[in-house]
């Protein structure tokens, strides 16, 4: 059983998801352009061998993980939201 949110509550949680989403497309956009350089320099010969592609599967297993700590679990999601609740309840019941 939750408490209604109060206007000031519902705008402070709205932009803090507002900025963590906007956070992430950022580092998207920063991800395609920045590996999108690599590519091209990999393509034009700066070595013997293709390398651009171990940047870009490091980088994007962050920028997917990133995505899913924004979108999946950090959007109200019921995990983070039972995770909160069993914590509000510990805290209840001891008091620290």
């Amino acid at each position: 059983m939750s408490t209604p949110l109060s206007p000031e509550q519902i705008e402070r949680l709205a932009r803090r998801r507002a900025g963590a989403k906007l956070g992430w497309y950022v580092h998207a956009g920063v991800y395609l352009l920045f590996n999108g350089a690599l590519f091209v320099f990999s393509a034009l010969g700066l070595g013997h061998r293709s390398w651009s592609l171990y940047p870009v599967l490091g980088w994007g297993l962050g920028v997917v993980l990133h995505g899913i700590a924004v979108f999946v679990l950090g959007g109200g999601s019921g995990v983070r939201e039972r995770l909160i609740e069993r914590e509000r309840e510990r805290l209840r019941r001891t008091g620290r």
